[in-house]
């Protein structure tokens, strides 16, 4: 495929960004100094895109912009620009529910697809701090927040009709980055595919016996299904320790261009499903000077926590706030009616926590056998271990993809994380 992209559209670059930053009101009174003095880096790491940190003297701004290809695979790999637009417009819905839990936006160009917005300091990826074993003691409170707030507010539960169908029909057209997911997450780990990578020569007997897994690839097949037609509210599309920059007392998600309207328990799932790959990398980071026991349980416990306020906070929404057309309240105002009425959505939220471990264990094995992998694993330089520690990660995966009726409640799945760790101690499944 052709590599084309739309008239007036250029990728910037370091020596012509202070040119096109100086035009945009009040973003030079925001980084000070005269526009040649401003210091330009570009940073991005990612998958997808450009990303500048420009520092003047006052202060300092991130700019990202979309590239017309995938960046981890290059001009080979072409895709659309519209995913900076629906970054773009994610903020715009959710930012007012979720108040201080995502970068200001300051800018965007709908010709060269830039977002300008406030640049995040000292904070650092998620994943990065969680590699070094750094704690960050709000972070389950913080991200239980975003995720209680961003998704009920945007569900039928919130909205009328009217508004939910609007905000489904104005992102389904990223149809282009969910391809993307339901490609590279539900598809092509469990078949042969050339975008497919793990460590080898030690999974490849593994990666032989998920293919011919039939009950892992229904698992698979009937998440991508959920993927595909429910569209219970706005999702992040893409929430992993990778799109969350935090500091001890502050947390910020970003990356929001995979954003849709979705099941709730794919966000939900992404991050949780991160925690627990995390918990089983960190025997692979652990050195006599800097165990990781302690820390593992820390991650745990986050992992717990994070479901445990969720669940708190999202029906502290739904009886306090439901003005959405789902479950109409003149229904239910008789005591019978309340009393059905909660035990509905315990229901709700016992089904939601199925979808969300589901949606974990296909997280974490696209990380091992598909194209895009954490350095969690990746920045374990021994292979032996590194593979041992994708095999206790595999392990649970299927479980929570196949089985998830059997984990009654989160600290179950961190009795299986466990369990899995003392007892799995040879490489593949």
């Amino acid at each position: 495929m052709a590599l084309t992209v739309p008239e007036g559209y250029r990728i910037l670059d370091e020596g012509g960004l202070p040119g096109w930053l100086a035009a945009i009101p009040n973003v030079p009174e925001r980084l000070g100094g005269d526009p040649s003095g401003w210091r330009v880096r570009e940073v991005g790491d990612g998958n997808l895109n450009l990303v500048f940190l420009v520092e003047g003297t006052r202060g300092t701004v991130c700019v990202k912009q979309a590239l017309p290809y995938l960046r981890l695979v290059g001009e080979g790999w072409p895709l659309g620009l519209q995913r900076a637009w629906f970054e773009h417009r994610h903020a715009a819905v959710v930012g007012p529910h979720v108040k201080g839990l995502i970068p200001e936006p300051l800018h965007y160009d709908e010709r060269l697809y830039a977002l300008v917005m406030e640049r995040l300091s000292p904070h650092i990826i998620l994943r990065r701090g969680l590699i070094q074993g750094v704690r960050y003691p709000h972070l389950a409170d913080h991200m239980a927040t975003f995720l209680a707030g961003s998704l009920f507010r945007t569900s039928d539960l919130a909205l009328p009709a009217k508004p939910k169908r609007l905000l489904t029909a104005e992102f389904s057209g990223n149809w282009e980055l969910c391809g993307l997911t339901e490609a590279v997450i539900f598809t092509e780990p469990y078949m042969v595919h050339p975008n497919n990578r793990w460590t080898s020569p030690q999974l490849d007997a593994t990666a032989a016996k998920v293919r011919a897994d039939s009950a892992w690839k229904l698992a698979a097949a009937r998440l991508k299904l959920k993927f595909l037609a429910s569209p219970e509210a706005l999702i992040h599309g893409d929430l992993h320790t990778g799109s969350i920059m935090v500091t001890p007392e502050d947390t910020r998600v970003i990356d929001p261009e995979f954003a849709f309207m979705g099941p709730m328990g794919f966000d939900l799932g992404a991050l949780l499903g991160n925690l627990w790959l995390n918990y089983f990398a960190q025997d692979g980071h652990a050195t006599p000077e800097s165990p990781r026991a302690d820390y593992q349980d820390w991650v745990l416990e986050t992992a717990e926590a994070v479901w445990t306020l969720f669940r708190e906070r999202f029906l502290a929404l739904w009886r306090g706030g439901a003005t959405g057309d789902a479950y109409p309240a003149a229904h239910y105002t008789d005591a019978e009616g309340v009393r059905l009425m909660e035990a509905e959505r315990q229901a709700y939220m016992d089904r939601l926590f199925a979808d969300a471990l589901g949606f974990a264990g296909a997280k974490i094995t696209r990380r091992i056998l598909g194209i895009a992998h954490n350095i969690d694993l990746e920045w374990i330089e021994d292979a032996d271990l590194r593979a041992l520690c994708e095999t206790r990660c595999l392990t649970l995966a299927r479980r929570l993809m196949v089985e998830p009726g059997a984990f009654r409640d989160v600290g179950a799945v961190s009795a299986a994380c466990r369990s899995i760790r003392a007892s799995v101690a040879r490489i593949g499944l």
